[in-house]
């Protein structure tokens, strides 16, 4: 029962940044004059949470009522998600079993997923398409060297060492940017190398790094496909970056 508890919530979790833009637009805001005070937990509720349990199943309630309110899902039903709990808790049977439950949260949430990359496609459409030009354009310069899977780069300092292995671990430094110039990440800023498993980074990396002899600075230009995608990472990389990064490497660690 935990289990199947804390895997609903967690799929709530997880749902809920794919969900946001199924909110509705704000509405505007009510003249105070017109507002209306929001009903206060009475008293007599507050009073049952006498006992750990009582706790628990408040804050269990309390949390997930949050996550699909903020989901702002249309038709959902307070009197059926308790009827869920209920009989989950009594062990009697509900409108569904435990595997008609996962199997309708994973294909929602495969629904939920599809609907965010086409929206992102779209939204994002611009910044693919300056990515495509910048490499097109940039393949063309003498000093660039292009490879089938669309990496290019370019030899700041030739090394003289081993090239490492997807099964190496590496120690490098490296200066990354959009193709704008913005700083996204840098060791170099931040005056100390970094060391990682050749296998373990972006695909561009990858395929780079085992073309480097030890000593070797390139600039890397890398499509989205080959860094981090449709998906982007974090605030610093939109959805359908193309990336350049100068990397330095500066040894194969044991």
């Amino acid at each position: 029962m935990k289990k199947s508890l804390l895997t609903v919530f967690c799929v709530l979790t997880l749902l809920s940044p794919l969900l946001a833009q199924t909110k509705k637009p704000a509405s505007k805001p009510v003249p105070k004059s017109a507002s209306k005070p929001a009903p206060s937990t009475p008293t007599a509720l507050r009073a049952t949470l006498k006992t750990e349990a009582d706790s628990l199943s408040y804050a269990y309630g309390l949390m997930t009522g949050q996550q699909f309110r903020n989901m702002n899902l249309q038709g959902v039903s307070g009197a059926l998600f308790g009827q869920a709990i209920e009989d989950a808790l009594k062990g009697r049977p509900g409108l569904m079993d435990e595997m008609q439950a996962q199997a309708f949260m994973q294909g929602f949430s495969r629904k939920m997923h599809e609907r965010q990359q086409k929206e992102n496609a779209a939204r994002f459409e611009p910044n693919k398409k300056a990515g495509e030009a910048y490499l097109a354009a940039n393949k063309m310069k003498d000093s660039v060297v292009s490879l089938p899977s669309g990496l290019q780069y370019k030899i700041l300092r030739k090394g003289d060492g081993p090239k490492p292995t997807a099964a190496d671990k590496v120690k490098t430094h490296y200066h990354g940017t959009l193709i704008d110039g913005s700083v996204f990440d840098s060791s170099v800023q931040r005056g100390e190398p970094i060391s990682f498993p050749v296998g373990g980074v972006i695909p561009g990396w990858v395929e780079a790094l085992q073309l480097m002899p030890v000593g070797s600075k390139w600039r890397l230009f890398i499509p989205y496909q080959l860094a981090y995608g449709e998906r982007g990472s974090g605030q610093a990389i939109p959805p359908y970056s193309a990336l350049i990064f100068d990397v330095e490497l500066l040894g194969i660690e044991k």
